[in-house]
């Protein structure tokens, strides 16, 4: 201190606030004081820019040298509309690729495969076949684009189309750049987008290190995501620990496969979400880089590359409200500029309209901009690690590095994260922390702009993207016809038993699949000679209890709604029952818990559906359970298909009395389809969870609302 003392400055800011305590507990548990100086990093050697541990950054020059690498992630409808698309998009100032799929694609189904009617070329593009590999990339030279893409559950079939794409242009697979991300062990615990069992994944995932490191030295062989689990509710801290122990656990395999650490070390990379809590995302992506060198360090690395944590992030997708959604806009550039304060490797910026659809051109170019303004206006790639000595952000850094450190401890001690992903505590402590997020949010402890204050009285409509699904499907189904009319038959199924074979030994996988590709085998049929030996994994969600309804504690709404609850059980002679079902293809099941917790601890009887079911299965099982409503979790647009379907097998069944209900990713042009459909209530995102259940409540004959609550709209 200066001219003033510590002392001194507590006194004065006792007198300001008069007494009030500033400081504040992060979810992390992190407690930020409201003053930090030279005492709180002591000790604390952050280092150089380009220098282990990397805290500052991997490179010496960072964007003084060159910026990072724009990316847009974005696949939607058909590989000719994505092409098109793309290239908008890198005329106009975008630098990379980043390949969104349609969810029959992650999941490893065929476009004409009955379990997703709803899900074909929603949320990503529809690959099927190599020659929708081949359109995907018509006149983008792969020898000179970096392409990242996605996928994980599929990710065999995928980076044979793109290999054997590549081959048919011209491009040798020593030129192929880019990444893949081939981390199954995230699927496991948030994403859900996997085919098979753990064991084999990881399997799949050792093949591709071998294959890459031999034939594809400028590819990325793995991208070892965060961002999902923040997606899904995780804490900061959280995201941070899985995903350095996945890391560890994809190296692990490596080198048990018998690779050599410091030949495909160096080609793995990471993926982070950037959420609104701004200096915490900026230390996290420092700590990141510390934890990453010392845990390659411990596991025998040599080469400093391979000690090098390089990074793509993406701004929160969870941030963005369907509420005042301009408010987007400033959400996102406030999340850019913490991804490259935290000294990100390549970035993708969301789009103001991504709470409820695919982004539009419209959008897309803000978004895109968003990242050029920051480079090309601000100064702020002129300095190197800028907020490098910051009291405050060297300290948070340290705290992350700390409690990161202390669960990843816990996650070897348990033998790995496929264990603990096995065990379940990693999905559960997730889960937890997600439920009591959105028990601030609906308390106003935590304020979202638009949506829980200062809301809008009026929303007025935004111009979405709407992808026809039924014509994207047939389209695609033609085309899987005609790939097939063309195919040398014999050729084709002797590459598929090869492969099959090959799962069942021990020869290369992504090998065998490129030879499938080149035959003109479709992505079913290569997902499913694997499936053939390893089988089709599947999981029933365990919703988390007591979290919600133990942020309410006395509160009288939720005494009220509890009230409710005991008055429909003494009607009805049993408590009120829902199913949670989520159909289609759609892993995504943040939303779905997080109904299912709020109710079971209202005291209904949930029956919490497993994940993928077709609509005709969530209606069997409302009908054993003899449920009284159905909540149908949408979030991949499959709603206007899958919820009617629903409905028409209730009432098929003479069930019309079962109630359904629709929450998720909805746009509000779509309201008045479902509604006619026979939806009886509907739940955009940000619906606050007491007003829903108080709407669930009236719809079920109690009509008296607890004490100051509404009825959502």
């Amino acid at each position: 201190m200066t001219d003033k003392t510590l002392a001194d400055w507590q006194a004065a800011a006792d007198k300001e606030v008069k007494g009030k305590n500033l400081t504040w507990a992060t979810p992390e548990g992190i407690a930020v004081k409201p003053l930090y100086t030279a005492e709180d990093v002591a000790g604390i050697d952050p280092g150089l820019p380009g220098f282990a541990p990397f805290t500052r950054g991997v490179r010496a020059t960072m964007y003084t040298g060159r910026p990072w690498t724009i990316r847009q992630y974005a696949g939607f409808s058909t590989a000719e509309a994505s092409n098109a698309f793309y290239h908008r998009n890198l005329k106009a100032g975008q630098k990379g690729l980043s390949v969104a799929f349609d969810l029959a694609t992650h999941r490893g189904y065929d476009s004409d495969h009955p379990r997703v009617t709803g899900d074909v070329g929603k949320a990503g593009v529809a690959i099927d076949t190599i020659d929708d590999m081949k359109i995907l990339f018509d006149g983008i030279p792969l020898d000179q684009m970096s392409v990242s893409m996605t996928m994980n559950g599929a990710v065999i079939p995928i980076l044979a189309f793109f290999i054997v794409a590549g081959e048919e242009q011209g491009v040798p697979q020593a030129q192929l750049d880019g990444t893949i991300q081939n981390d199954i062990l995230k699927e496991f615990m948030v994403r859900n987008t996997y085919i098979y069992p753990p064991e084999p994944s990881m399997r799949i995932i050792s093949d591709i290190f071998a294959f890459t490191s031999a034939n594809m030295p400028k590819f990325n062989s793995i991208s070892i995501s965060g961002y999902h689990m923040q997606e899904a509710g995780a804490t900061q801290v959280q995201e941070l620990a899985f995903t350095i122990a996945d890391g560890m656990e994809y190296v692990k395999y490596g080198v048990a496969s018998g690779l050599d650490i410091d030949k495909f070390a160096g080609r793995l990379s990471f993926f982070f979400a950037i959420g609104m809590n701004f200096f915490m995302e900026i230390a996290k992506l420092r700590a990141a880089r510390v934890l990453w060198h010392r845990v390659m360090t411990q596991l025998g690395a040599k080469d400093e590359r391979s000690k090098m944590l390089r990074t793509h992030c993406q701004t929160s997708g969870v941030s963005l409200t369907e509420q005042d959604p301009y408010n987007n806009v400033m959400r996102t550039t406030i999340e850019a500029m913490a991804a490259m304060l935290g000294g990100t490797q390549s970035l993708h910026t969301n789009a103001l309209d991504e709470a409820i659809a695919l982004p539009t051109d419209f959008s897309a170019r803000i978004a895109r901009n968003t990242q050029i303004v920051i480079q090309e206006e601000t100064g702020m790639t002129k300095v190197v690690d800028p907020l490098g000595g910051s009291y405050y952000v060297e300290s948070l850094t340290q705290e992350l590095v700390d409690k990161a450190w202390a669960i990843i401890e816990k996650v070897e001690a348990d033998g790995g994260m496929a264990k603990a992903v096995a065990a379940g505590w990693p999905k559960a402590m997730i889960e937890e922390a997600s439920a009591a997020k959105a028990a601030r949010i609906d308390r106003v402890e935590e304020v979202i702009v638009g949506v829980n204050k200062y809301k809008l009285a009026q929303e007025d409509p935004i111009d979405i993207l709407d992808v026809d699904n039924v014509a994207v499907r047939e389209a695609q189904i033609a085309r899987i016809a005609k790939v097939k009319a063309g195919r040398d038959e014999a050729k084709c199924q002797a590459a598929l038993k090869a492969l099959t074979e090959g799962a069942r030994g021990k020869e290369n996988l992504l090998a065998l699949a490129v030879d499938c590709a080149r035959a003109r085998a479709t992505l079913g049929e290569i997902s499913a000679a694997m499936e053939e030996v390893f089988g089709r994994f599947g999981t029933n969600p365990t919703p988390v209890k007591g979290i919600y309804g133990g942020a309410y504690g006395d509160d009288a709404r939720w005494t009220g709604l509890i009230e409710g609850v005991n008055a429909i059980e003494r009607r009805k002679g049993r408590k009120p029952r829902m199913l949670v079902a989520k159909m289609g293809q759609d892993g995504h099941d943040r939303g779905a818990n997080l109904v299912s917790s709020a109710f079971g601890d209202l005291g209904f009887e949930v029956v919490a559906g497993p994940l993928f079911q077709t609509p005709k299965e969530a209606a069997d099982l409302a009908i054993k359970a003899d449920v009284d409503v159905v909540g149908a979790s949408s979030l991949a647009a499959g709603h206007k298909t899958l919820i009617p379907e629903l409905i028409g097998h209730l009432r098929e069944a003479g069930r019309s009395d079962i109630k359904v209900i629709a929450g998720g990713v909805i746009p509000a042009q779509d309201y008045q389809f479902l509604r006619d459909a026979g939806v009886q209530g509907i739940f955009g995102p940000g619906t606050n969870l007491v007003s829903a259940a108080t709407e669930v409540l009236r719809l079920l004959g109690h009509n008296q609302p607890p004490e100051g609550v509404e009825a959502a709209e």
